[in-house]
């Protein structure tokens, strides 16, 4: 019997804060992550609004928008760990810049009463920033450099959110560690790093229209699949 494929999950994460430096008292008041098996994006994902009870610096409002006022009303941290800690556990978290988040959420993690816990302990780590540098060294390696390297729209982005700026990072990441070239890919982090632009669609779009095959087209199919496992002894799409 043969045995499935192993499935590799990774959690592409990015967060938002109140400044730039936690040893300041600044906290998370955004997180975002998307999942990824085999690296296909599933529709699996975590998102929380987080109220930091604290003010928010001017900058950092500018930088994703998000008002004190906006976040009066939303969950603390504790109150939604648990759940954050199982979406990630045991994945490979894939950020940009990764010191900064995992410094920041280390930092709230050591907040809470109980047991110690560290992001690490969780989860595996991968910089795409540090892997960047490396594969484009001297060139300009923020998300929205690599963006356009890379052939990305993310032109529908007016300011910096934590999951749409996770969801732009897995596109990043996928073509930046070889592409998406097949169905069949698994990949990892050593691909030939194919380019090509990868556009969203609208959820809102009208449904794709459904053509189905005449009976003439579909012996003529599979004639084709017959002749190909003749010739080379087997056909995937006969399985």
């Amino acid at each position: 019997m043969s045995q499935k494929p192993r499935q590799i999950r990774q959690v592409v994460l990015d967060t938002e804060t109140t400044g730039i430096n936690p040893k300041e008292g600044h906290k998370i008041i955004e997180i975002g992550c998307v999942e990824l098996i085999n690296r296909r994006l599933t529709r699996n994902h975590f998102h929380v609004y987080l109220n930091p009870d604290r003010e928010i610096d001017a900058g950092a409002i500018e930088v994703h928008g998000i008002t004190n006022e906006f976040l009066k009303d939303k969950p603390r941290f504790a109150n939604v760990v648990e759940d954050f800690m199982r979406f990630t556990q045991g994945a490979e978290l894939i950020i940009h810049n990764a010191p900064f988040d995992v410094g920041f959420l280390n930092h709230e993690l050591a907040l809470l009463a109980g047991e110690e816990r560290r992001v690490e302990t969780n989860s595996t780590v991968f910089d795409t920033l540090a892997y960047a540098r490396k594969k484009h060294p001297g060139a300009r390696n923020s998300l929205d450099a690599l963006c356009k390297r890379y052939g990305i729209d993310n032109s529908h982005r007016e300011l910096h959110g934590a999951l749409l700026d996770a969801e732009i990072l897995a596109d990043v990441y996928l073509l930046m560690t070889g592409g998406q070239a097949s169905l069949l890919d698994e990949g990892d982090h050593t691909g030939n790093g194919g380019e090509q632009a990868i556009v969203r669609l609208s959820a809102d779009r009208a449904p794709l229209k459904i053509i189905a095959c005449s009976s003439e087209e579909e012996l003529a199919h599979q004639q084709r699949l017959a002749k190909i496992a003749k010739v080379s002894g087997n056909c995937l799409w006969q399985q």
